[in-house]
């Protein structure tokens, strides 16, 4: 077995030696015969540099060919383009935006019409050539801006028209026209939630809503001299139904909801100006009446309905609405603003008294006076 691996060492040595000494003659590097074939371990050193000077130099790459270069050049043009025409966008979409907050449309049209009159600037006939030519390319260069400010106020119209279908009343006129025997009658409108009645949730049963106390008195004798409204911020699903069992008798008359109202600032607001009535013949009855109308001239403030057993807030207010209703004064907002905004059912009971300790000073008087 020993003798088998010292033949293969030796046979492999002899491969070796003879591919080192083929690789010399090919080299062109001139060893002695003698020495090579004697003694194959001691090779002649072959230094590096012949090495690499005989083997051949590599390949030079060609130039580039024209058309490499030219769609080199042309992809930085693309390039500028895209990033000159994203910049241009950014800045039209931040100037329109700048105008959305800062001018109304109508400034914003004015600035259009300027841009207009120099797109079409035209020279006089008397004017030089420089002249003429200096106004054509003003003409020209204010004719892009100009059409860009009109597509503005275009797409600004469409849009600032599709909000206010959800921030404005659904109508103009959200009543019917008054019938022309009724012209002389007042407008009472009365809100919903703790005036009328209450809502409460617990988890253990859900959603419940409760009566104030005196509503159906209340209502029964106010519709013999009033117009009576319900106006609620709340969505129609649910101020139909509720008003159907509040008012069995259907004393009201009209039932305004959510798409009645006016969104402004975050909250939904009671427009009295777009009833179709007239506004010194209105009264906006409401726990929450200076809160939620535009129209504070118009309001009658009430004690908030939280579930108190012994509240009367309705009962003691039919006084004040029936004395307004039987007296008609000619404007209704001038009789309110004399309240200064205090409780109207508490102040209008003291004044009551004030008047027949009065009149009943004056009665004394005549009666000595005739004595």
């Amino acid at each position: 077995m020993s003798s088998i691996v010292l033949r293969s060492r030796i046979g492999s040595n002899d491969c070796s030696s003879k591919i080192i000494y083929r690789r010399v003659l090919s080299s062109g590097v001139v060893s002695s015969s003698s020495s090579s074939s004697s003694n194959p371990s001691k090779e002649t050193i072959i230094p590096s540099q012949s090495i690499l000077s005989d083997n051949p130099a590599p390949p030079t790459p060609p130039p580039p060919a024209p058309e490499a270069s030219t769609q080199v050049s042309g992809r930085k043009s693309w390039t500028f383009l895209k990033y000159g025409l994203l910049a241009t966008v950014t800045g039209a979409i931040g100037y329109a935006g700048y105008l959305s907050y800062k001018c109304s449309y109508e400034e914003v049209e004015q600035k259009a019409k300027s841009l207009r009159a120099a797109a079409s600037y035209t020279p006089s006939e008397d004017a030089a050539a420089v002249e003429k030519y200096r106004g054509m390319l003003y003409s020209a260069a204010m004719t892009v801006p100009a059409k860009a400010l009109e597509s503005y106020l275009d797409l600004r119209k469409m849009v600032e028209e599709h909000v206010m279908e959800f921030t404005e009343p659904t109508s103009d006129k959200l009543l019917p026209d008054l019938h022309p025997q009724e012209q002389h009658v007042f407008t009472l409108v009365l809100d919903l939630n703790e005036t009328l009645l209450y809502t409460d949730w617990k988890r253990e049963r859900g959603w419940r809503t409760f009566k104030r106390p005196g509503v159906d008195a209340f209502l029964e004798h106010m519709a013999k001299f009033y117009e009576i409204v319900v106006y609620s911020d709340q969505m129609n699903m649910y101020v139909d139904p509720v008003c159907e069992r509040l008012d069995p008798n259907h004393y009201i008359r009209y039932r305004l909801s959510r798409g009645a109202t006016k969104y402004q600032d975050g909250k939904h607001y009671r427009d009295l100006s777009k009833l179709n009535r007239d506004p010194a013949k209105i009264l906006y009855v409401s726990a929450h009446a200076f809160e939620s109308s535009l129209q504070p001239e118009n309001c009658v403030p009430i004690k908030p309905y939280k579930l108190e057993t012994d509240d009367t807030a309705l009962l003691d207010l039919i006084p004040f609405l029936e004395y307004v209703a039987r007296n008609s004064p000619a404007d209704i907002r001038q009789v309110l603003q004399s309240y200064e905004r205090k409780d109207v059912a508490k102040e209008f009971l003291e004044r009551s008294k004030e008047y027949q300790r009065r009149m009943q000073g004056q009665r004394q008087q005549g009666r000595f006076w005739w004595r």
